[in-house]
């Protein structure tokens, strides 16, 4: 298990699912973990529990599709340990689940807000204080929905085809600078989103039981090992968890 002590890490949408155990994660291998989300009571929660376990966390509730709100976000990090190590862009939505002739303008808008915005504005808050710092690492929580167009899903395969490009943008831009960006493909996980995916009916990854779907875990852990040079390979690329090189590399299997 990479020891990360001394490091500082960032992980967006903390509150729970892939973010709340990412914290978790990363807490348990040493690292000074700042959660952030819009919930303040959850990632609080979060936040107290891994302090109750000797881990160093700080909570700071923001939202991601304001860039004030993010610089702040960034800011408190900085104040609260120092530069950021890592940031873990793992804020986003799914909704609306709804057909193009009946999508909502503005529930349209918001999902773009979050998912695009949202990672674009902590890369951009991040980024220069990084390149200070002599590098870092930013990863970006992608989706198979990026390369599959799904029913009902228009809003979220969009923006999680524009975060893959953006991710290879800041890797064309800034590898030199010691900046590694990497975007994780989780593939379906046990959360509180495949619940509402589930209920909606809509579109074929509703119909997934729920026993294939991998455990929380998985992408906290490997989220840990992109953070690491051994995730080097990729750097400028999605790493799908669904591929068992990959599993085995991280030791999921």
């Amino acid at each position: 298990m990479t020891d990360f002590s001394g490091k500082t890490v960032i992980v967006t949408g903390a509150s729970r699912g892939i973010g709340a155990a990412t914290a978790r994660e990363f807490a348990k291998r040493g690292a000074n973990v700042v959660l952030s989300a819009r919930s303040t009571k959850d990632i609080e929660n979060v936040a107290a529990e891994i302090t109750k376990s000797g881990g160093n966390a700080s909570a700071f509730s923001c939202d991601v599709s304001n860039y004030n709100s993010v610089v702040s976000l960034v800011e408190h990090c900085v104040a609260s340990y120092g530069i950021p190590d890592v940031l873990i862009n793992n804020a986003g939505v799914l909704e609306p689940v709804e057909r193009l002739e009946n999508a909502n303008p503005d529930a349209w808008d918001q999902v773009i807000d979050i998912n695009i915005k949202g990672v674009f504005y902590g890369i951009r808050a991040a980024l220069p204080l990084m390149r200070k710092n002599g590098g870092g690492t930013i990863i970006t929580i992608g989706s198979g929905a990026a390369t599959s167009a799904l029913e009902g899903w228009s809003a979220y395969c969009t923006s999680k085809a524009a975060v893959h490009h953006l991710n290879h943008c800041l890797h064309a831009e800034e590898s030199h600078n010691g900046i590694r960006a990497l975007v994780l493909s989780p593939g379906t996980v046990a959360t509180d989103m495949q619940v509402a995916i589930r209920d909606s009916g809509v579109n074929p990854v509703s119909q997934i039981p729920w026993e294939n779907h991998i455990p929380v875990d998985w992408p906290a852990r490997a989220l840990a090992w992109m953070a690491t040079t051994s995730a080097d390979h990729y750097l400028g690329k999605t790493i799908s968890l669904r591929e068992d090189s990959v599993r085995k590399s991280i030791g999921l299997i």
